[in-house]
């Protein structure tokens, strides 16, 4: 028993998927409960595909809510298949992917839709750390189901699709017309919740390419793949961090992920002769609150399955705004422990200005990077010379400011002086940053590193 007509659910999760490798799991479920009239309603599949198949020949599982039954709503038997799909998945350590189209929580099942939908929740924080998620929004996704993406590793979202807790015309002194905030540009730009938006061809392809980055799980040593491409090639350093990135990347290939979230900093992975990793860098000067938030977030990913992280350097400190003093010390606060705890191999490369406590920040020598490397022009201590020149010597001619900022930025700021404190292992040239930081992972590939005996960080 299934479906004998595909539904928008099961072309998506065909597409997604390698050629004819789909297994359904739970076809023949429907609707249990018998509340106003269910019973005499066709429920095929109680709303929601789920099974199994392959992705470039690994194993993952896929959920897809059809919402030609009953909206997509999640009934007590539509949640009970999710939870079992990931009871699964936790079990044979294989990705799952949830492809969201959805009404909310069926209302005719009040309590019983509640329970079983609160597993999903249960059991998505269980597989965190253990298999990656990803999720998908291709239509409606509201209310207590928002949480569901924001529990997930990675969402992307479809241009025309919504997103929200609560619907725009029901936040005080806001209509849709005023400020869409279940749109696409909203929930990209302003919450960080989606890593990716386009088109659903273009999300699905978004999927597979991130899925062929990732470990299948937790103790999975990651999908390595021949490179055939010049580990000692000479790279352009022209651009922004994202161009350098680019050019460091075997076959020229970055992905980045919420790239219009936090622009500030620039998150996402590449290969290093063949091998995933992760890649952190500033994409301003100044790091601010989304941009440190975001970037906690994925060093922990990274940290959990055991993805090496890369991070360039090019900072002179914090935005320096009103809002932003409301959470920029908690959100760097994030970072920093994220990077402290990280015990993954860390590489980082200081490209221009390392200034302050932001440049400690950022994957240091004191944080416990191993390997650091700087560009001959770049900037290391606490201010720019001129800045502290003024601070030390008030007072003093534009001559004698000028004479102290020279010999200030010799003694505290030079790339040199870092270098013999030990702060810098390697001053490189930057045409060179590929080959380096491809002999620093491939030097640290079999780090061991334990940290203290404890439950988790408390805060």
């Amino acid at each position: 028993m299934g479906n004998t007509v595909k539904s928008k659910a099961l072309i998506r999760i065909e597409s997604l998927l390698d050629a004819s490798s789909f297994v359904e799991i739970g076809a023949a479920v429907t609707a249990r409960n018998t509340d106003f009239h269910l019973s005499q309603i066709d429920t095929p599949s109680d709303g929601v595909i789920t099974g199994y198949g392959l992705m470039d020949g690994y194993l993952v599982y896929v959920y897809s809510q059809d919402v030609s039954v009953l909206g997509g709503s999640i009934g007590e038997m539509h949640a009970k298949k999710i939870v079992n799909l990931y009871d699964m998945a936790i079990k044979m350590g294989a990705p799952v992917i949830g492809l969201l189209d959805c009404a909310g929580i069926r209302l005719q099942e009040a309590t019983d839709a509640l329970h079983a939908f609160g597993k999903i929740y249960q059991r998505q924080a269980k597989a965190s750390g253990v298999v990656p998620q990803i999720t998908a929004i291709f239509g409606t996704c509201g209310g207590g189901l928002a949480v569901v993406p924001a529990l997930t590793d990675f969402a992307f979202m479809e241009k025309q699709a919504k997103l929200f807790v609560n619907a725009p015309n029901a936040l005080c002194g806001n209509r849709k017309e005023q400020c869409d905030t279940a749109d696409v540009q909203f929930q990209s730009e302003e919450t960080g919740m989606i890593d990716m938006i386009g088109e659903e061809g273009e999300i699905l392809s978004g999927i597979r390419q991130l899925l062929s980055m990732l470990p299948s799980n937790y103790e999975d040593e990651g999908k390595e793949i021949p490179c055939k491409d010049d580990l000692n090639r000479i790279c352009q350093v022209s651009g922004n961090m994202s161009q350098l990135l680019t050019q460091i990347a075997d076959r020229n290939l970055f992905m980045e992920l919420k790239a219009m979230y936090g622009t500030d900093m620039i998150i996402g992975f590449l290969r290093l002769n063949g091998n995933t990793v992760g890649c952190i860098a500033n994409g301003q000067q100044r790091i601010s609150s989304h941009g440190a938030e975001k970037t906690a977030r994925f060093i922990r990913f990274c940290d959990a399955f055991e993805i090496p992280i890369l991070s360039l350097t090019d900072t002179e400190g914090f935005v320096a705004e009103r809002e932003e003093e409301k959470e920029i010390a908690k959100a760097v606060a994030s970072m920093t422990r994220a990077f402290a705890e990280a015990t993954v191999a860390k590489v980082s490369v200081i490209t221009g200005k390392a200034f302050g406590s932001a440049y400690v920040a950022m994957n240091s020598k004191s944080l416990g990077a191993d390997m650091v490397y700087a560009w001959p022009q770049a900037e290391i201590g606490m201010m720019q010379a001129d800045m502290a020149a003024k601070i030390m010597y008030p007072g003093e001619s534009a001559e004698v400011l000028k004479e102290k900022a020279q010999e200030y930025e010799e003694l505290q700021s030079s790339v040199d002086s870092a270098a013999r404190r030990g702060y810098v292992d390697t001053i490189i040239q930057p045409e060179d940053t590929r080959k380096y930081v491809i002999g620093a992972f491939e030097m640290l590939y079999t780090k061991k590193e334990n940290g203290p005996a404890k439950k988790h960080s408390a805060f």
